[in-house]
C-alpha cells in the first residue's frame, strides 16, 4: 500500500483498510525509537492558531527520524501580518520543505494548502472541521487499551458541535460495527451531517445530555473541554462551561474496565484524581502521538510502506 507524496486532509479520504494499514506500520515503529529513516527531509510546521501535542509531537517526530523542522507557532511572526494570502504562504514554504503540517482556524484551509502546494500536506487541525492524525492516534490508542477497535461502545461528551476530534473519529471508527452514545447538551451536540452518515452507514447511535444515562454501557468515554475559543458569543460560552465533570463520584456508574481518553488540553471536566486510576488514557494517548506522526511522516515522504 503506497502512501507517498498522499495529502493527509481529511480522515474522509482513507478506507478502512488503509487505516489498518497505518495502524500496523505504526506498530512496527513505536518498537524503534530513533532512525535515520529522514535524514535530509525538511519539515514545515505552518501553525496559525495556538498548539501544543500536535507541534511538538510532529517536531519531536522528525527529529527522532533524523529530519529537519522550520516553521512558526504563531501567525503573528508571518507575512500573514503584511498582508500575504494563505495561498502564497504555501507556495513559498514549498520551496523550502519536503512536507507541511498546517494548523489553520478557519476550516478548508488545510484543503486549500494541499491544492497550492506541490510537496505532502498534513492537516493539524482545521478550525472545527477535522484533525485527522489525531484521529489516528485516537484509533492506535483505543486499539491498544482495548486489543481491538470492533463492535465497542464509545461515548463521547462534551463539545460535540464544534470538537474536530470528536467529528473525525466518529467517521473513523463508523468502518468497525460501534455503537455510540453522544453526550451533550442540544446546543452542543453533534452535527446533523455526521448522524446522517452514521444512518447512511446503519451504525447504532443515541443522543443524551444525561452524562450516566448509558455509563455502564461504555468501553471508551471520549471527554473533550467546551472550547472556548470556538464560541461565536461569549455568553453562549459561559453557559456551558464547566457543565460535565469526570470525577470519583462518576466512576461508580461504569465498568471497570473503562477507557477515558481526552484529547487535551483539559480545563476542569477530567478530575486530577481520575490520573492515577486504571480508567485513565488520555497521557498514553498523547504519547502515542509521537509513533503515529513518525509513520505518516515516514509513509507520505515514501520511506515506509
Amino acid at each position: 500500500m503506497d502512501f507517498k507524496n498522499r495529502d493527509i486532509i481529511s480522515i474522509n479520504d482513507f478506507l478502512k483498510e488503509e487505516l489498518l494499514h497505518i495502524l500496523k506500520v505504526v506498530k512496527q515503529i513505536e518498537q524503534k525509537s530513533k532512525s535515520s529513516l529522514l535524514r535530509g527531509k525538511i519539515l514545515a510546521t505552518l501553525f496559525f492558531e495556538p498548539s501544543t501535542r500536535t507541534r511538538l509531537s510532529f517536531i519531536s517526530a522528525m527529529e527522532q527520524l533524523s529530519g529537519t523542522v522550520i516553521g512558526f507557532s504563531t501567525a503573528n511572526v508571518t507575512s500573514i501580518q503584511k498582508g500575504e494570502s494563505l495561498w502564497d504562504t504555501i507556495k513559498m514554504t514549498e520551496q523550502y520543505a519536503d512536507i507541511i503540517v498546517i494548523r489553520h482556524p478557519l476550516e478548508g484551509s488545510a484543503r486549500l494548502a494541499a491544492e497550492a502546494a506541490s510537496v505532502p500536506v498534513i492537516n493539524g487541525g482545521d478550525g472545527s472541521n477535522q484533525h485527522p492524525t489525531q484521529t489516528i492516534l485516537d484509533l492506535y490508542t483505543i486499539q491498544k487499551t482495548k486489543d481491538k477497535l470492533e463492535g465497542l461502545h464509545i461515548g463521547f461528551v462534551g463539545d460535540l458541535k464544534y470538537g474536530r476530534t470528536v467529528h473525525s473519529l466518529v467517521i473513523a471508527l463508523s468502518h468497525f460495527n460501534p455503537t455510540f452514545y453522544f453526550i451533550a447538551p442540544d446546543d452542543l451536540q453533534i452535527p446533523e451531517s455526521y448522524t446522517d452518515e452514521l444512518f447512511q452507514k446503519k451504525v447504532r447511535y443515541y443522543k443524551t445530555a444525561d452524562l450516566t444515562r448509558f455509563s455502564k454501557e461504555l468501553d471508551i468515554l471520549y471527554v473533550t473541554r467546551i472550547q472556548k475559543e470556538r464560541f461565536p458569543d461569549p455568553l453562549e460560552y459561559e453557559k456551558f462551561k464547566g457543565i460535565y465533570r469526570i470525577d470519583e463520584a462518576f466512576l461508580q456508574h461504569v465498568k471497570k474496565e473503562l477507557k477515558i481518553m481526552h484529547p487535551l488540553p483539559r480545563v476542569d471536566e477530567i478530575d486530577k484524581n481520575i490520573d492515577n486510576t486504571e480508567h485513565a488514557a488520555y497521557f498514553e494517548q498523547a504519547a502515542n502521538g509521537i509513533p503515529v506522526r513518525k509513520t505518516l511522516l515516514a509513509l507520505v515522504l515514501g520511506k515506509v510502506k
